[in-house]
């Protein structure tokens, strides 16, 4: 069993889910996006620390990105073809576009890059015109769409390529049904430390990562390590981008063994990823 120890507060929790006197809570969509970049000729990662105060995940290392907002699916980017988008996720259309909306709009609200430019082909240099949008984006006075209607801008979904699929497990006070995307960080942007919900941030190589979780100097979930896993065995951004990925949703469980709870990784994880 490849197993992560809980805090002892999930022991009651969990028996609690046995026993059939509590239910999971409703699973919320969600979008991570992996900002890449070549850095002296190793492949970067950029990731923040979610800061002590927050309820779910607080202190740990993520990549930028949040739930879908209902005003995600108002924007309709001419030529995407949202149903391919949704064969890769195993999604309907309307949500398809949804995760990729709220992909380029998360990593908008938390890095300051933004995956639009004025035209299909073309993609912003600078974001820091754009800062008052990007506060109303994150105090939801502004929608995405509304954003990119004003400001004459083109969402470019062609960046983002999907990497993964995780499902926060059922035991999880909050709930995540999370699509994870890769993108470069686009020429000439920057990714900047903006977020409220961060302590610090990082550019960081996947093995350094998961080598600093293992010394116990960084703290992730399994879904985390689990995509610098796979981002460790590529050399470069182009690499990454040119892989044709397989798709599959992994939720890890929670069980008791021997009076301890555990998070275990379900069968197919555990066998690319365990240990």
């Amino acid at each position: 069993m490849n197993g992560l120890r809980l805090p002892d507060e999930f022991l009651e929790r969990i028996q609690d889910f046995e026993a059939g006197r509590r239910q999971p809570p409703a699973l919320k969509h969600a979008s991570t996006v992996m900002l890449l970049r070549d850095r002296g000729g190793r492949l970067e990662v950029f990731m923040i620390r979610r800061v002590s105060s927050m309820a779910f995940a607080p202190g740990v290392y993520v990549f930028p990105g949040g739930g879908v907002d209902p005003r995600d699916s108002e924007y309709d980017q001419p030529g995407a073809d949202w149903e391919a988008w949704g064969e890769v996720f195993g999604a309907d259309a309307g949500l398809a576009r949804e995760l990729v909306c709220a992909a380029v709009r998360e990593t908008f609200e938390e890095a300051h890059v933004l995956l639009a430019g004025p035209s299909p082909d073309e993609i912003v240099k600078d974001t820091a015109p754009f800062e008052a949008d990007r506060l109303g984006l994150l105090d939801r006075s502004h929608s995405l769409a509304g954003f990119l209607e004003a400001r004459g801008l083109v969402l470019r979904a062609d960046l983002l390529r999907p990497w993964g699929h995780w499902i926060t497990p059922t035991v999880e006070l909050k709930r995540y049904d999370t699509r994870f995307f890769v993108a470069a960080l686009p020429e000439g942007q920057r990714a900047l430390d903006v977020s409220t919900e961060a302590d610090t941030v990082v550019w960081i190589r996947p093995q350094d990562a998961l080598d600093q979780v293992k010394a116990g100097e960084m703290a992730m979930l399994p879904p985390t390590t689990a995509m610098l896993n796979d981002l460790a065995t590529f050399g470069s951004v182009a690499e990454v981008l040119a892989h044709q990925r397989k798709f599959t949703a992994h939720q890890p469980t929670a069980k008791i063994v021997d009076g301890i709870p555990y998070l275990v990784l379900p069968e197919e994880a555990e066998h690319r990823y365990g240990a």
